[in-house]
């Protein structure tokens, strides 16, 4: 596929596809397509969102796991490393950098002494916050440029793309 596809030949490709997702006359399918769109999507959000808030400031990795530490905190490094699908050493290594940055906060696992378990910090929550509203102008400003008939499709796509990385979620499992 080149990398030169517009929306416009995105869409109509996918369109062509039939139900199964096994391709179009041109051998494009949804899978192809929705990795290319996610791919642009998250190299164009990344780049635009530098001059805004600095990927140094907070790299992906640390965001992952503040993000689940925001829905269930304290958590312990083995169950973050299950969550996210890495190895424990890595997860430990992230958190020993974040706790140096005031992210987060090793404690006493409370349902097992023995333990410990990690805990997001106001520092953690407020960088969290600060990442996540960035992106979320970035986003906005994008989606105004849209005309309403492609809001509404994007809009209509979500609990779909949501549905869909949970299966993807699931699969990994």
């Amino acid at each position: 596929m080149s990398a030169t596809i517009d929306a416009g030949e995105a869409i109509g490709a996918s369109r062509a596809s039939d139900a199964t997702g096994s391709g179009d006359a041109t051998g494009t399918t949804d899978a192809r397509l929705l990795t290319e769109a996610v791919t642009r999507l998250r190299r164009a959000l990344r780049v635009s969102i530098r001059t805004d808030y600095p990927w140094e400031q907070l790299p992906m990795a640390q965001v992952e796991l503040l993000q689940v530490l925001a829905e269930r905190s304290p958590a312990r490094v083995s169950d973050l490393a299950a969550r996210r699908h890495l190895a424990a050493s890595t997860v430990s290594g992230l958190i020993g950098q974040m706790m140096t940055a005031g992210l987060v906060a090793r404690t006493t696992d409370p349902d097992d002494r023995r333990a410990s378990a990690v805990t997001l910090t106001d520092g953690g929550r407020a960088q969290l916050d600060a990442w996540t509203e960035a992106h979320e102008r970035r986003l906005d400003a994008a989606l105004a440029t849209l005309d309403e008939d492609e809001r509404a499709a994007v809009r209509t796509a979500l609990p779909a793309l949501f549905r869909l990385a949970e299966r993807l979620g699931d699969v990994a499992d």
